[in-house]
């Protein structure tokens, strides 16, 4: 099989305009998405952007970019038109671009569960919580898994209900996904569901129509950017760590 890596770069942000191109200690935020990417086991990485700025910025750091349309509703949308286009490839990751401290190992724990189980069609990532404060987050998504670690449910309320109170089941969802190429046109063709709009959650269409989704476990947590606050937390955290590209 061969894997794709594709990073979804929308350019207009409600909350953090010009999102990928937002500096983190000398580089675009779509520059350290890109190149931890690529020290993963994928064949190839891309950028697929509705944006003419990010568009020269990938190409002005080497990597490999793709114009999409503006009108995608969502990442997936957006990847399913990069499928249509790029059709030499079995499996798509889906990695959030901006995410500027993904870990190469998260990748490649989805791109080894597609050569372990062939018949997969999409696989994602969960991490513990264990603050109490973050598992009441309605930010952060949870999920719940059967015992072959497929997805039960995901919510932003918490799940399962604490009637008998165990801080020691609970998951975060990690938002980067892994699908065969043909899963992903046939999920974007799917009309929107009444789960998923309720708790917008996109994901939740695949469950609602029947799907699996395989649900590994990572020791990662990383620090997603939506506003100025977690982008000064990430610049932190990379002069703290001495993290380099």
């Amino acid at each position: 099989m061969k894997f794709l890596g594709v990073i979804p770069a929308r350019y207009e942000s409600t909350r953090l305009p010009k999102k990928p191109l937002k500096d983190i200690c000398g580089y675009p935020m779509i520059e350290w998405v890109y190149k931890r990417a690529l020290k993963s086991n994928l064949d190839k990485v891309i950028v697929a952007t509705d944006s003419q700025e990010v568009y020269d910025a990938v190409k002005e750091f080497g990597g490999e970019v793709i114009l999409t349309s503006k009108n995608h509703i969502n990442g997936t949308s957006r990847i399913a038109e990069v499928c249509q286009k790029i059709t030499d490839y079995d499996v798509i990751i889906n990695i959030q671009g901006d995410e500027p401290l993904i870990e190469p190992e998260m990748i490649n724990s989805l791109i080894d569960s597609f050569k372990q189980e062939e018949d997969l069609k999409m696989s994602t990532l969960k991490h513990k919580l264990i603050k109490k404060e973050d598992i009441e987050n309605p930010n952060f998504v949870k999920v719940v898994t059967d015992k072959k670690d497929y997805a039960i449910y995901f919510s932003r309320s918490i799940i399962p209900y604490p009637r008998n109170e165990n801080l020691d089941i609970y998951y975060k969802h990690v938002g980067i996904y892994g699908y065969k190429r043909d899963f992903v046109l046939e999920y974007s063709n799917l009309e929107s569901t009444p789960l998923e709009n309720s708790e917008s959650l996109e994901q939740l269409r695949v469950l609602e129509n029947g799907y699996k989704i395989k649900v590994l476990e990572t020791k990662f947590e990383v620090i997603g950017v939506d506003t100025q606050d977690e982008l000064e937390k990430v610049r932190l955290h990379i002069k703290e760590k001495g993290i380099t590209l």
